[in-house]
């Protein structure tokens, strides 16, 4: 994998993977402390995916980033599993230690880390996390983190979000439908919604309707996983409440996860700078 005589890889690993920012997020920290790394982007499908991870393996390969779809089946890939990575149920990143694959995961610590950033008593109110996949249970892993004491995840298929309560006993989970009278009683006595589904992605999609939002109590923080401006949140800023966007979450997950590829702490502003401009130059 080797470019250049002294030169290292590294990655993101996904199908697709042609949006992905992070190669203009990490370079320049790479870059900044004199790394000598190339950092990529690899398109893999699934059929390649276990050859592509065997050979991640070489000492020239420094780490990769997992994105969808491959951050379940890279855990049947990697020769040991963190803790992180078990709670969340999910590897997003790769990390070479003495010839072994490590497959970490980094998700609830970056979301943890963004929303401490500006809402410091996030831990004391209720928590709203829309969806029930991977993402919510990084969520529900941050909220735990974070000291919440009741973490509502809300799904179309009510089965879902059970199943996540069931699979995560650490977490003052509740499971509901997002719909209906109990639905609509949570939202509003909730003091942090996260959007943790994929509308959003797209224009004119939302998981809340325009009456929903309007519904939420003054001050509550709405928090999308989506680093740009969703409906949802563009919705939410016009009645003045607090918002976040995915975009601090992807920082600080560049932060642990640079750490643990070069042993090096990034300097985070350099981080955040070049995440909005490779961000800017995307849309």
């Amino acid at each position: 994998m080797s470019t250049a005589s002294g030169t290292r890889r590294a990655g993101v690993i996904g199908d697709p993977v042609g949006h992905s920012i992070s190669p203009g997020m990490y370079q320049p920290a790479l870059d900044a402390l004199g790394i000598p790394v190339v950092f990529e982007r690899w398109h893999v499908t699934a059929p390649d995916l276990p050859a592509f991870v065997a050979g991640l393996r070489a000492p020239d390969f420094l780490g990769a980033s997992v994105t969808v779809p491959h951050k379940l089946a890279v855990r049947a890939l990697v020769d040991e599993i963190a803790e992180s990575a078990q709670d969340v149920g999910a590897v997003n990143t790769l990390v070479p230690r003495d010839g072994k694959l490590i497959g970490e995961n980094t998700d609830a610590y970056g979301f943890r880390e963004s929303l401490r950033e500006v809402l410091p008593d996030a831990g004391s109110r209720t928590a709203m996390i829309l969806g029930a996949g991977g993402a919510a249970r990084a969520v529900a892993v941050a909220m735990r983190d974070l000291g919440c004491t009741e973490i509502i995840v809300a799904n179309r298929d009510l089965s879902r979000a059970e199943r996540l309560r069931d699979e995560l006993p650490s977490a003052p989970v509740r499971a509901m439908s997002n719909e209906g009278q109990a639905f609509a009683e949570a939202l509003a006595r909730s003091g942090v919604v996260i959007n943790a589904t994929s509308l959003g992605w797209k224009p004119d999609e939302s998981p809340l309707t325009r009456a929903q939002v309007a519904a939420l109590a003054d001050g509550t923080m709405v928090a999308d996983l989506t680093y740009r401006e969703t409906d949802l949140l563009r919705e939410a800023a016009e009645r003045d409440l607090p918002t976040l966007d995915g975009l601090g979450m992807l920082v600080h997950q560049g932060v642990i996860a640079f750490t643990m590829w070069t042993g090096q702490a990034p300097p985070i502003d350099v981080l955040r700078k070049a995440a909005l401009a490779a961000q800017a130059a995307r849309h």
